[in-house]
């Protein structure tokens, strides 16, 4: 009878989980679920320098966002534990001296004679052999693998050490993670051997590269800013302190620290690509499709299949079916999915979902507009915007003059607001005085009220043109050509509003006019 599978995901906590390492958690997850097996979670924090305690929690939050639980690891809502911790590798180390003792005893492995002494494993002069389920045999020779360390000078164990001894000692029957680990097998390899460790099963996945054909990475964020700067020949920025500034411009190889690079964005008006896990959760992504389209980045569900829920992942997901070509991130079809999704919701889930994003991501916005606008307004709005939304942040982005003070609201410069007001004979400011009081009138302040006026108006007065009438009003009331059906807007936003705001767009006749 063979073992129960026991797969594992070891992150470095550096900072957010990044969409190629919650892709590989995604594998090794589905992998042992879909076999009855376990799955294990394991924090690799030996390097002091890079690892941070609050990452860690970080990426405990990311999957548990993607519905990726786990059954041994540390402890977070509900996943975790487990009689083979500790699972953050910092708290082995007594663990990892004992095994280190054992090679220096047998004579595989030494000390260095450095001043800050370390050790070594001795690589045997003969070939390295290993099966990996995605590309085959692997040779290596021994002229191509130094005696590495594996006890640093600080005491703390090599990354390959460690994941060497913790993959055996939590009983791990299948590696699979990304492509550029490959290289690092034949190492890990002599040390199951030195050790007479169990050899895992290995499956080493494509990796994922952005549009240009390069691998996605953190950097995507520094070249989209380095591109901006360059364009608008930007020669500073208040957001960064001079030294930064001429430190990052100094190299393309210098990066700006993540939250640094966040607020020049903002500064520069412009959005950073997504990366990580977080990116595109606050970017208003559902976590449902994003593991789809995650299960699409090397893996073949078979036939032409792209969209499927997680049943079926569980289903159908092996080994067999990966792929060895790079995947590329296509955030088009990300967003298409994305889009699909939320028109095959009800109304009431989208509501709820758009809440939740509301809570997480854009408290400011919720606050004012559940003050402004009490009772069920919140589930209406989501109504309004469901339909034309592709992502959650969509109907907040979109939606933002609902909670702008009348005389906060900015006109685009635009070809179709100049449109909207100028052109046509009556034009649209002429079409607004003259709807300004047929709206100041209406005996109710209503969803149907308003259509009616706005029809009956447009029919009169525009040929039945009722965008003659609705874009101006809509340019009035929101500061641009966009916004969910004109007769829900006005009506949400309260008649004092509307002729409030349509009285500043008709003061502001000559500026918009001329602009």
């Amino acid at each position: 009878m063979n073992d129960p599978v026991r797969t594992r995901f070891a992150p470095s906590p550096s900072g957010h989980l990044h969409v190629g390492g919650a892709r590989t958690a995604l594998f090794c997850w589905a992998y042992a679920r879909s076999r009855d097996g376990r799955f294990l979670l394991r924090i690799e924090d030996t390097d002091r320098k890079r690892s941070s305690d609050a990452a860690a929690l970080g990426f405990l939050a990311d999957l548990a966002w993607l519905g990726i639980d786990w059954n041994e690891g540390p402890e977070h809502d509900g996943c975790g534990g487990g009689d083979r911790g500790p699972y953050f590798q910092s708290q082995r180390r007594e663990i990892y001296d004992g095994q280190i003792e054992r090679l220096l005893a047998s004579g595989a492995a030494y000390h260095t004679d450095d001043e800050e002494p370390a050790v070594r494993l001795r690589v045997p002069d003969a070939p390295i052999v290993f099966h990996d389920e995605v590309v085959g045999e692997v040779v290596t020779s021994p002229e191509q693998v130094d005696d590495f360390v594996i006890r640093k000078s600080d005491g703390f164990p090599t990354y390959h050490f460690a994941v060497v001894v913790d993959d055996e000692l939590m009983g791990v029957t299948h590696v699979i993670r990304a492509q550029e680990h490959l290289s690092n097998t034949p190492k890990h390899v002599l040390l199951q051997d030195a050790l007479g460790f169990a050899k895992p099963t290995y499956a080493h996945v494509s990796i994922i590269v952005g549009a240009d054909g390069s691998k996605m990475s953190k950097r995507e964020k520094d070249r989209a800013l380095r591109k901006t700067v360059r364009e608008r020949e930007v020669a500073s920025s208040p957001v960064v302190d001079d030294e930064t500034w001429a430190w990052w411009l100094e190299s393309k190889d210098h990066q700006l620290e993540l939250h640094a690079a966040e607020r020049l964005a903002a500064d520069l008006g412009i959005d950073l690509p997504e990366i990580d896990v977080h990116d595109f959760r606050r970017a208003g992504f559902l976590p449902e499709v994003m593991v789809n389209y995650l299960a699409l980045l090397g893996w073949s569900p078979g036939g032409d299949r792209e969209q499927f829920d997680v049943a079926f992942l569980l289903e159908h997901f092996d080994l067999d079916r990966l792929i060895k070509s790079p995947a590329r991130f296509d955030r088009d079809k990300l967003l298409s999915f994305n889009l699909d999704a939320i028109k095959a919701m009800s109304a009431d889930e989208f509501a709820e979902r758009l809440l939740q994003y509301a809570t997480d991501f854009h408290g400011d916005f919720l606050d004012v507009f559940n003050d402004r606008y009490p009772g069920d307004a919140f589930a209406h709005f989501a109504r309004q915007n469901q339909a034309r939304s592709k992502t959650l942040a969509d109907p907040i982005r979109d939606g933002r003059f609902f909670v702008i003070d009348d005389d906060e609201i900015e006109y685009q410069q635009s070809k179709a607001v100049r449109k909207a007001l100028v052109k046509g004979d009556p034009n649209g400011y002429a079409h607004m005085e003259a709807i300004r009081p047929v709206l100041e009138a209406l005996p109710e302040w209503t969803v149907p009220a308003i259509e009616t006026a706005i029809e009956q108006y447009a029919e009169q007065h525009a040929a039945g043109r009722l965008g003659s009438v609705a874009q101006p009003l809509r340019v009035a009331v929101s500061g641009g050509p966009v916004s969910p059906a004109i007769h829900d807007t006005l009506a949400l936003l309260g008649r004092q509003r509307v002729l409030a705001r349509i009285d500043r767009c008709l003061a502001r006749r000559e500026e918009l006019s001329s602009a």
